[in-house]
Order: C-alpha cells, then sequence, then structure tokens
C-alpha cells in the first residue's frame, strides 16, 4: 500500500516536472516572431526576388562560369553590374560596364545605349555614394544644390556629364538622361552656368513663394540612422509628455531603432533596451492602444512590393509601460502571411475599441503571382485578441492595396474605408453599421464619383483641407512607365506626361459624392508620392502636406516635395524655399512638434529599396514661420477607445475680427508615415479660442469646452468638463557641442 502511494506521489511529480520543463521550453510570442522572420530572411535570398542584388549576384556568378558566348557573358556581365549598383559597390559595376561597352557588338544600338546610360548612371551614384553619403552634409542632395551639397570629391559626376551629353547627342530626346545631366552639373556648382544650352532644364526648382527655411538637426541628435526604405512613428510612448520617435527598415536583417526624448533636448537610443533591436523589417509602422490601458503600441507591416517573397508577417508590439515592447501577434490572433505595408485603426463596430483594416497587395498582371491576399479586418475581442471578419463585413477587396484610410466622410456617425491601388481601381467603402450582429461596408465608389481617373495610386488620407468640416480625400497617382526624372523632366520642359505621378484632391461635396479639385488647387503636379502625411507648418490652421517621392530606380533623383495651403483654396510649392527638397527617395513622414515650442517640425525615413542605396534620415527643424497661435489637445476617451481615434476635434476663434473654425479627426495621418495622436492646432493671429468643440468617437455625443487661452498643451476626458494643463518645458535642441544652430531669425520676417 505505501509503495502504491510512494508510485503515485513519484507519477504525479513527474507529470508536474514535464508540465513545468514544457511550459518553460514554448517560446514566447515575442521570440516566436523573432524566429519566424530568421527562418523568412533565408528563403528571402533568392535570386528571383529582385531586391536581394546578394542572391543576384551568386547566380550570375555561377552562370558566367559555365558561359561561352560573348553575347551570354555580356548579358551575365550586365546582370552582374546592376547587382553591384544595387550593392553599393559602384566600382567594380564600373569596371564591368566599361568592358562592355567596349566589347558590344556597335550594330546593337538598343544595347549600346542600355551599357552607356548604365555607365553614366554608375559614375553618378559613385559621386552620390562618396559625397552625399561618405561625406554627407545636411545640405547633401537638397535641391538647389548648394553650400555642403557641392561635390568635394568630383570624379563621378564629371565622368558621368560626358557619358550623358554622349547620350544626348544621339538620342536628343532621352529625358532621363537631360534630368541627370542637369543634376551632375547641379553637383559641382556649375549649374546652370556650364550647362550646354540645348540640355539646359531652366526650371529645376521653383523659388516663387517663399517661407523660412527648416533646418535638418538629424546628425546633431544622432537620429541620422541610414537604412533602406522604412516607416516613422512620433509618439509618446512613456506618457511623460515628450514625443519619441520609431523607425523601421524594410530588410528583414534591419532592426528597429527607438529613440526615446529625454526632454532635454537630446534623444537617447533605446533600441536594445526595449527590445525593438530584435524586431526586424517593416515598411510601414502605424500607432495603437489596442487594449486600452492608455500606453501606445506599435503596429509593423511587411512584405510590401516582393510578391511572393512578401508573405511575411506583421507584427503588433506591446507597450508593457516600463520601456519594453512584446511582440503579441502570434497570441492576439492578427498572425498572417500577406504583403502590405498599409493598415488603419478605428473603431469601426463603435463599441470603445479600436480594430484594424489590412490593406493587402495582390499582384495580378503586375508579377507573375497568382495568388490572391484579400484585404482583412481583424475585430477587437475587448481581451487581447482579434477576430478576422474583412469577407463578411463585405470589406475583403482583392487588389494591389497601397494605401488605406478610415474617415467618417458623410457624417452618420460611422467610421468609413478609402483604399488606393495600383491596379488603377480606388475603393471608397461605406460603414453601414452592424448587420446580422457584424460591421458591413458597401462600396460606393462608383456612385461617389471616385472611379473617374483610373491611374495607378499610392499614398492616400482623410483630411478636411478647406475647414469646412466634411472631409477630403488625398491620393498620389504612382503611374510610371520610365525612371521618374523622365517626368520631372518633362514637367519643367512644359511637355506633361498626362496625370503621371500627379495629385488627385477629391474635395467633399457633402451629399455623398467628390470633385477632383487638384487642376484649380494647383496641385496637379508631377510628384509620385510615396511616403507622405500632412500637418500645418505655419499655424494658420490651413493643413498644408510633404509629400516623400522616388521608385526603386537609381536615376529616379527626384525631390521630395512641400506644398503650403492657401486658405484652402490652393496649394503652393515652397520645397525649395523651405530647404527639404531632397532628391534621395523619400518614405514615412511624421507632422510633430517635437520641441514643444508650438509650430510643427518633419521628420522623413530616407533610404531606396536596395542595400546600396541606404540614406540618413532627417529631422527638419521648424524655426518658426511667424508668430501665429495654437493650442495642443490630447483627448482621453472613456466610452470611447482610450486614445480618442476618430473622435473630431472643432476649433472656433475669431482672427482679425471673422470668425472661422478649424477640423481636425484625431488619427495619425497619412498612410504611409505617423504624426502623433495629440491634435496639433494652428489658431493663426487669434488670441483667445472661443470654442472647442469634441465629438466622441463611440456615441458621437459632443462636449464643448470654452474661453481657451492658447499656446497652451491641454488634455480633454471624455464626460469631464475639466480642461487639465499639461506642464511641458519648450526644449531647445542641443549635441555635444551645444546647442543646435537655428535658422538665422532676419529670415523668419519673410512673408508667406
Amino acid at each position: 500500500m505505501i509503495q502504491k502511494i510512494v508510485f503515485n506521489r513519484f507519477l504525479v511529480l513527474t507529470l508536474l516536472i514535464g508540465m513545468l520543463v514544457s511550459c518553460q521550453s514554448k517560446p514566447s510570442s515575442h521570440e516566436e516572431m523573432i524566429k519566424i522572420l530568421q527562418e523568412l530572411s533565408v528563403k528571402y535570398s533568392d535570386p528571383e526576388n529582385s531586391f536581394c542584388p546578394e542572391a543576384v549576384l551568386a547566380y550570375t556568378n555561377s552562370q558566367l562560369k559555365t558561359v561561352t558566348g560573348e553575347q551570354q557573358r555580356i548579358m551575365y556581365n550586365f546582370a552582374k553590374s546592376d547587382a553591384y549598383l544595387k550593392l553599393g559597390e559602384e566600382e567594380k559595376a564600373i569596371e564591368l560596364l566599361e568592358d562592355i561597352v567596349q566589347h558590344i557588338d556597335t550594330g546593337n544600338t538598343r544595347g549600346t545605349q542600355m551599357a552607356m546610360t548604365e555607365l553614366a548612371l554608375a559614375y553618378l551614384r559613385l559621386g552620390e555614394q562618396t559625397n552625399c553619403v561618405g561625406l554627407h552634409s545636411v545640405e547633401s542632395c537638397v535641391l538647389p544644390l548648394q553650400g555642403g551639397g557641392i561635390h568635394t570629391i568630383q570624379t563621378g559626376s564629371k565622368k558621368a556629364i560626358k557619358l550623358y551629353e554622349t547620350i544626348l547627342e544621339k538620342y536628343p530626346d532621352d529625358l532621363e538622361s537631360r534630368w541627370l545631366v542637369n543634376l551632375a552639373y547641379m553637383t559641382l556648382g556649375q549649374y546652370p552656368s556650364k550647362v550646354p544650352a540645348k540640355w539646359f532644364i531652366p526650371k529645376m526648382t521653383d523659388l516663387t513663394h517663399q517661407i523660412a527655411p527648416f533646418q535638418d538637426i538629424a546628425p546633431g541628435l544622432k537620429l541620422n540612422t541610414s537604412n533602406m526604405a522604412g516607416g516613422v512613428i512620433a509618439e509618446d510612448f512613456n506618457n511623460d509628455g515628450y514625443l519619441d520617435l520609431v523607425t523601421s527598415a524594410w530588410g528583414l536583417k534591419d532592426p528597429m531603432h527607438f529613440f526615446k526624448n529625454n526632454g532635454d533636448g537630446t534623444y537617447s537610443d533605446q533600441s536594445v533596451q526595449s527590445g525593438l533591436n530584435r524586431i526586424t523589417g517593416g515598411l510601414n509602422l502605424t500607432q495603437t492602444d489596442y487594449n486600452n490601458d492608455g500606453l501606445i503600441d506599435i503596429f509593423v507591416l511587411r512584405g510590401a512590393w516582393m510578391g511572393k517573397f512578401g508573405e511575411q508577417p506583421n507584427s503588433l508590439l506591446k507597450n508593457n509601460g516600463d520601456g519594453t515592447f512584446t511582440d503579441v501577434t502570434t497570441v492576439s490572433g492578427l498572425l498572417s502571411f500577406h504583403p502590405t505595408q498599409t493598415a488603419t485603426w478605428n473603431d469601426f463596430n463603435n463599441d470603445g475599441w479600436v480594430d484594424v483594416f489590412i490593406g493587402n497587395e495582390t499582384a495580378g498582371s503586375m508579377m507573375s503571382v497568382v495568388k490572391t491576399h484579400p484585404c482583412e479586418l481583424y475585430i477587437n475581442n475587448h481581451d487581447g485578441t482579434f477576430t478576422e471578419i474583412a469577407e463578411k463585413a463585405g470589406c475583403a477587396i482583392v487588389g494591389y492595396v497601397k494605401g488605406v484610410t478610415s474617415g467618417d466622410y458623410n457624417h452618420d456617425g460611422l467610421a468609413d474605408l478609402f483604399l488606393s491601388t495600383m491596379d488603377g481601381n480606388r475603393y471608397l467603402l461605406k460603414n453601414q453599421g452592424m448587420m446580422g450582429g457584424v460591421v458591413h461596408f458597401e462600396d460606393v465608389s462608383d456612385g461617389a464619383g471616385l472611379r473617374k481617373e483610373t491611374g495607378n495610386s499610392f499614398t492616400t488620407w482623410f483630411w478636411d483641407y478647406n475647414n469646412d468640416g466634411w472631409l477630403d480625400i488625398f491620393v498620389g497617382d504612382y503611374t510610371f512607365h520610365k525612371a521618374l526624372s523622365f517626368y520631372e523632366a518633362a514637367e519643367a520642359l512644359n511637355k506633361p506626361e498626362g496625370a503621371n505621378g500627379t495629385i488627385y484632391l477629391y474635395r467633399n461635396n457633402q451629399d455623398g459624392t467628390f470633385t477632383n479639385v487638384a487642376e484649380s488647387a494647383g496641385v496637379r503636379k508631377t510628384v509620385f508620392s510615396m511616403g507622405a502625411n500632412f500637418g500645418d507648418i505655419d499655424n494658420d490652421g490651413w493643413l498644408d502636406m510633404y509629400l516623400g517621392s522616388g521608385n526603386p530606380s537609381y536615376k529616379s533623383l527626384v525631390p521630395n516635395k512641400l506644398f503650403k495651403n492657401l486658405r484652402g483654396e490652393q496649394f503652393a510649392d515652397v520645397t525649395a524655399s523651405a530647404r527639404v527638397g531632397n532628391v534621395q527617395k523619400g518614405h514615412g513622414v511624421s507632422f510633430a512638434d517635437l520641441d514643444n515650442d508650438g509650430d510643427q517640425d518633419v521628420f522623413i525615413e530616407m533610404g531606396g529599396a536596395y542595400t546600396g542605396d541606404i540614406y540618413p534620415n532627417s529631422l527638419f527643424l521648424n524655426p518658426g514661420q511667424n508668430a501665429n497661435n495654437w493650442i495642443c489637445l490630447s483627448l482621453r476617451g472613456t466610452n470611447t477607445n482610450r486614445t480618442a481615434i476618430g473622435s473630431r476635434v472643432k476649433v472656433t476663434f475669431r482672427e482679425n475680427g471673422v470668425l472661422r473654425s478649424v477640423y481636425r479627426d484625431v488619427n495619425s495621418g497619412g498612410s504611409f508615415g505617423a504624426s502623433p495622436l495629440r491634435r496639433e492646432i494652428g489658431i493663426g493671429k487669434a488670441t483667445v479660442i472661443d470654442e472647442i468643440e469634441v465629438q466622441w468617437q463611440a456615441n458621437g455625443k459632443k462636449q464643448v469646452f470654452r474661453h481657451i487661452k492658447p499656446n497652451q498643451f491641454l488634455r480633454l476626458t471624455e464626460g469631464s468638463d475639466r480642461v487639465e494643463q499639461i506642464n511641458l518645458k519648450k526644449i531647445e535642441f542641443k549635441d555635444e557641442k551645444g546647442a543646435l544652430c537655428r535658422t538665422p531669425l532676419a529670415l523668419l520676417s519673410q512673408k508667406l
């Protein structure tokens, strides 16, 4: 009997130990994601993956070992030179291309042109890499090039110029080469004086509208991480009131970065301490508070543009409140494998918890991929998990979706969806509310007038650009068949190529329809926006926009562009005077008052699609454009989701004797880049705010706060009449040598 009892106890103990060991050996959700990403990075290395030049180089080297014919040798060496360029090994590429130019059949006209054009580009890239990256200055690559932007080592540009001029003699209509030769002269400080008249492009920059120049202070703050393309969030992640920065890069071996705002004019790199350095990849980022705990979480989007190699998971990173983040994707129900870079968080069923809609990419005819990747809608279960219901909800759109945004365009109290795609379709999905226990959407795109234009498109957002209280829509065209330098040259020479790369500005007609007013608003201009966002750079209450431009091609050296809103009627291109027109690839953009001085600064995540196209990120410090006043509002939901996403703010004031209102929704802005959820609102010259009206998202109830002093940080809580002042210090940014220089005050007198 005693032996039996002892045996049974031993058996129970053994089982308990086994269970304990089993529990301890099971990886956490954080470690699970790290393992998934590591495994995918191995699969990513494939010569069929056009974004993996390392694999392409290995493949061409293996083929060259068995090649016997001269034409085949040239073909593989050409591919090899392209791989070297994408890896940033310009001199090796030049050596191969010089040999190809010497040995290619002179009767092969097309092949000769390609080889010479690629060789010119290789020399131009050599100049970029040795100067703009190797000897980086805050003026590098910013049009018009001046000061530190002029190349010190001029060999690359000089040789590129010779080749481009030879090419243009044979092919005078080659606008790509014409744009690039003008740019090359500019890198030498010889534009316009030395550019041959027949190749001269007179309007490479527009200085018609002047504003005070911004200053890139990222190097001084050590925020100038050199990455490939990626995303950015400006947000207060530790609830101290000061805005931190999180960035990503799309390579599956590229770690995320977390920069903590110390509140004293400096930032600390907390990437390792936060655990984010072990989370890799992500072309785009957005913030949320998925569990209503008052701590801002992070959503990472992966796989865009890569077809079958883009079947990567997104990541939901839970803010633990102690400076660390945990990947909870696998336990939250959000694990899926679809190529994407775009998502929008909102409370689509008005239950007080944010849900997420993800726009996935089905390549269709654009690539040899037939697998479909429908869009997803994950509804919040209130317990840290989500349920995917897109098909039931009528929003499982199949398309090459590049941008999604959400907002209540028709004032029915329900968050609607807009989708921008690379297959020529635009989708306006009207939220019909709950049907059969599930939120449901209806495609009203045709009736809304949003299918009249059929070009491919990328960046998008809802905004009220004309302050009439109704959400309008921004869409950036992304239709191209050549390098973007061609279209930029064509516009400068008054030879526009249709609507390629222009802006669609859809004004809300307040009756369920929209009208494209881009022409009359002055924004039917070539941009090819990728990362982009909007804000108010001069606190006049009218929303401006900064558009990152480009595509993977090294020939696509075109400037990012800043447009100032002229009282909701037109927009002015102020890129050149603002000194923000960098020709390197522009990705995630955030407008944020990082130094708490009342005006919005701009952070942009730079870098291209290849390891050879990395570039330092920029933080453009706003010097203050005038003496306009402002208010900063942090909203806290109680019935509404905690961060009040989807709520609407109306600020009414009297300026120069005229009563007017500005309107802002609570969100992170555009579809590629994330601004803070707090509302930073300019009120012009008004000295008092007559009324702040908040319409809370969950139930549409309105609260009004009257007679508010401007130029302060406030917290408004749903259901409370209290206006809580947040005491934040104005920050003077500094590096180890002291205060960072600001734009001379004399420049601030310029009239806007």
